[in-house]
């Protein structure tokens, strides 16, 4: 990007960062720098988790609400949320108040997270082909997600490292493959965030490699066949 600029290097292109104004270039640096990585369905053994425990769970406790709130943290290009989203309607609760949520730093994925369309290559990955043929519809060389699920699902701008307050009460918070790009005191911050944004009782997802050890010892760990979920105590009556 340095070149592409007129800058004789990426030192030339810091020193310019530290002092300017120009919001625009800001923004081109952040876009460039962001890792958008991501797939439908991706790491499995958490959706079997949800699917097998512990979205049974929750709909027990929440028949009278019949409401699920959940927060996809750095959700990229959307195919984690609209993963969950159509997780759901297999799961038959197309008339329960679904609200899901998706945030990133980066203003173009999350153009294209809102758009639902994708390349014969993205619906590839992970994608169950019967879930295909059932949500999406061709369009040219896209496949366009279908209304039913694109509804279901709200993307919005926000910057982990920076945000201070709750971002709701969330029965579920996927934030995969997020917190192994800093260090330990963000990592603390964005734990933080995230316990307070979750109801008493909701489960944080985080990556494979990934854990709140040593970070936040609030979150209980609870295992659930192969995945490793993270839970906020209920609190005491």
């Amino acid at each position: 990007m340095a070149g592409h600029k007129g800058f004789y290097s990426l030192n030339d292109l810091c020193v310019l960062l530290q002092t300017t104004t120009d919001l625009s270039l800001r923004k081109q640096v952040v876009e460039a720098m962001t890792t958008n990585e991501t797939f439908f369905f991706r790491e499995a053994t958490q959706y079997d988790a949800l699917k097998s425990t512990i979205l049974p769970e929750l709909l027990q406790e929440r028949q009278m609400t019949r409401r699920i709130s959940v927060w996809s943290a750095a959700a990229s290009t959307g195919q984690e949320a609209y993963s969950l989203a159509m997780l759901l309607l297999e799961m038959g609760l197309a008339n329960w108040n679904i609200s899901i949520v998706g945030t990133d730093l980066s203003d173009a994925v999350l153009q294209r997270a809102r758009a639902g369309k994708y390349l014969q290559i993205e619906v590839n990955r992970g994608l169950p082909a019967p879930l295909l043929v059932k949500y999406f519809k061709r369009e040219g060389l896209e496949w366009q997600l279908k209304e039913e699920v694109r509804r279901m699902v709200r993307f919005e701008q926000d910057d982990l490292r920076r945000g201070t307050s709750a971002m709701g009460s969330f029965d579920l918070v996927f934030c995969r493959n997020v917190l192994i790009y800093f260090d330990v005191d963000t990592k603390r911050k964005i734990l933080a965030r995230i316990w307070h944004s979750l109801a008493p009782g909701g489960h944080l997802l985080l990556g494979g490699s990934e854990t709140t050890l040593n970070l936040d010892d609030r979150f209980a760990r609870r295992p659930v066949g192969t995945a490793m979920l993270y839970q906020v105590p209920r609190k005491e009556s």
